[in-house]
């Protein structure tokens, strides 16, 4: 199946991914429709050649070439399918001054003030008891505006836009969904009846807010892309195309292509589906040892592979143009980045940069480069964690964007389309 490379799918895929584990089934009915097989965790594993495995908010997919030997090096690609929001605490249900609320946790670094009066849905998983001893996953969404997060009117904070705004988190950021004596009390009860099952089944939740305002272009020309979710769901779609594009002209025996999306990186990734869990480290062991390959063999294919972690990037943002190292601009429209960092906080080196712009060069696409100003702290992504866990040689590349972790983000429509082609000629080797 051809992968289709188009802002058009781009902005559809925004639209589905509203939490990890909707942009997980979104990947998996992609890889369906292209013929992969799904992958059983707690099951025996025979050598497919085009499969996936979904753990919660992560997905890892493969496709093996004909021709592929135990010890055939990975090109790996990964990203993480979380973004920074906030999410339904266990007692999600409050009352004051006559409103009905939402306890919710923020998750990540977001920008908070970013959240406030926009019309939100929830959306996320349930965990259902269908008996005594069974338990199964319910995927829930609702894009219906069922709240918002008021501000405080001008009135009653008269400096606030010369002394910024200040909110506490527990206090300002608690939604409402409801008002007086008839106000809905009880949201997992209707989110148990949305999913159609009723609310004595559902015994845990891993809910969360989204914005209604759907994924749109933007500009004169419509060369910009205006959605929530850019960072990091635009990879995440990337890497889907790209593992799909390899299936259409595969080179026998040469690389093995690999993509993991991780759940977790916006805090910190140490979980059983982030970047520094064993995860990718037990499917790359098990696609190994299921083509008969010993544990020498795995160690071989980790000595010749190469990891692109794909995250977004930070385009040089016009109105704070001091906030960046101005010898190295990154320009929306200007092709994926190379991000630098000499702490490692990327994991990019000589080597892994040159294999990541050779790829660009095949594929016919322009590139640039990113590193922090001296006095400006570096963010980070799964580049070094996947780096020191595997020992694997490893690129940290993106898409460049402004408003990064805010509730709506921008990049540039022609750049994501470049990188999803970047990832294809990078897992081709």
């Amino acid at each position: 199946m051809s992968p289709d490379v188009s802002v058009d799918d781009l902005l559809g895929f925004l639209a589905a991914g509203t939490s990890p584990y909707h942009a997980v089934a979104e990947v998996a009915a992609r890889l369906d429709a292209a013929g992969f097989t799904q992958v059983d965790l707690a099951e025996p594993w025979s050598p497919a050649g085009l499969g996936y495995v979904v753990r919660g908010g992560a997905i890892i997919a493969w496709a093996l070439p004909p021709g592929t030997e135990p010890w055939t090096p990975f090109r790996l690609v990964g990203a993480h399918t979380d973004s920074p929001n906030l999410r339904l605490k266990p007692h999600p249900d409050l009352h004051r001054a006559g409103w009905a609320q939402l306890g919710v946790e923020v998750y990540g670094g977001a920008l908070w003030n970013s959240w406030l009066d926009r019309d939100l849905g929830l959306s996320g998983r349930l965990a259902v008891a269908d008996g005594s001893d069974r338990l199964r996953e319910v995927l829930v969404r609702v894009d219906e505006p069922l709240c918002r997060i008021p501000q405080l009117a001008i009135h009653l904070d008269r400096g606030v836009n010369e002394a910024g705004l200040k909110l506490d988190p527990q206090v300002h950021l608690t939604p409402v969904w409801g008002a007086g004596p008839a106000a809905r009390s009880d949201v997992v009860a209707f989110l148990a009846g949305r999913a159609g099952v009723r609310p004595g089944q559902v015994l845990g939740w891993d809910v969360m807010l989204h914005d209604l305002t759907p994924p749109s272009r933007l500009g004169g020309l419509g060369e910009l892309i205006s959605a929530a979710r850019l960072d990091n769901l635009v990879s995440c779609w990337a890497a889907t195309t790209a593992l799909v594009g390899t299936t259409t002209a595969p080179e026998p025996g040469r690389h093995a292509s690999v993509v993991s999306l991780f759940d977790h990186e916006e805090v910190g990734s140490t979980t059983a589906t982030g970047a520094d869990g064993a995860l990718l480290e037990h499917v790359l062991e098990r696609l190994v040892s299921a083509r008969g390959g010993s544990r020498d063999d795995l160690l071989r294919a980790y000595a010749g592979s190469v990891c692109a972690s794909a995250d977004m990037a930070h385009a040089t943002h016009p109105n704070y143009p001091e906030r960046h190292d101005l010898a190295h601009p990154v320009v929306v429209g200007g092709g994926p980045v190379v991000k630098v960092n000499a702490s490692q906080r990327y994991a990019t080196d000589a080597t892994t940069a040159a294999v990541f712009v050779q790829a660009c060069e095949r594929a016919g696409i322009p590139h640039q480069a990113f590193v922090s100003r001296n006095d400006q702290p570096c963010g980070s992504t799964i580049g070094p964690l996947t780096a020191a866990r595997l020992g694997i040689a490893t690129v940290d590349v993106g898409v460049p964007q402004l408003s990064m972790h805010s509730a709506r983000e921008l990049c540039g429509a022609e750049d994501p389309i470049w990188f999803a082609r970047a990832l294809g000629a990078f897992l081709q080797g």
